[in-house]
């Protein structure tokens, strides 16, 4: 990229969920430019949203919509502007949650279910993702590296094909998904090293 051009703008998107600062911090070490921003029109000019969390559901989707954030999110996606979400920000793109029986932003057909109750709950720390398909995002990712989780709650994509990544807890579960130029995490990339901000890298390069 030349010097006169400026690097690519990433909003990551502030609903009281927490750990902002740090998917910013990641972004940046990448050479990206990054927001972090709780208002709706931020959003309208941007290369790239980021839409990260840690928090409990319900609370999160009427901050949300409070802010007209869950329309402008859902205007993003139908633009195909390039989004990543993470952790709490992947479970809320889909219908609804146990967690509060909540209904979340429904942009991807399923469901959040919490895990067994014979698992340590919440599923906390280091766990391999196996990668089910090729995606550019995921060309720089070493084999058998481990990703860093924090999450009681699990999604179950009604289409499958949506699936990128699976991760064994008492069972498989999807822990990326994607389509067109959507992908999100469960684990958090910005905690798991040089393979995680790889991940914010080249989604961005190549979606952007």
């Amino acid at each position: 990229m030349s010097s006169n051009v400026a690097a690519p703008l990433i909003a990551v998107v502030d609903y009281g969920a927490g750990n902002l600062r740090s998917v910013a911090k990641a972004l940046e070490t990448v050479d990206f430019r990054a927001i972090v921003t709780d208002k709706a029109a931020d959003l309208e000019n941007v290369d790239g949203v980021v839409f990260p969390g840690q928090g409990i559901a319900g609370p999160c989707m009427v901050r949300l919509r409070d802010a007209g954030m869950d329309s402008a999110l859902q205007d993003l996606i139908a633009r195909d502007v390039p989004f990543f979400g993470v952790c709490l920000g992947l479970q809320l793109l889909f219908d609804k949650t146990e967690e509060g029986n909540a209904q979340c932003l429904g942009l991807i057909p399923g469901e959040n279910v919490r895990f067994a109750h014979e698992l340590t709950v919440p599923h906390m720390g280091w766990n391999d993702v196996t990668f089910t398909r090729d995606h550019p995002a995921t060309t720089n990712i070493p084999p058998n590296y481990q990703f860093y989780f924090v999450h009681s709650y699990y999604p179950k994509p009604a289409d499958g094909d949506m699936t990128l990544g699976v991760t064994d807890y008492g069972g498989q579960f999807a822990s990326v998904v994607a389509r067109d130029k959507l992908i999100a995490t469960q684990f958090h990339p910005e905690k798991s090293g040089r393979p995680g901000l790889a991940l914010y890298r080249d989604f961005f390069n190549w979606a952007i």
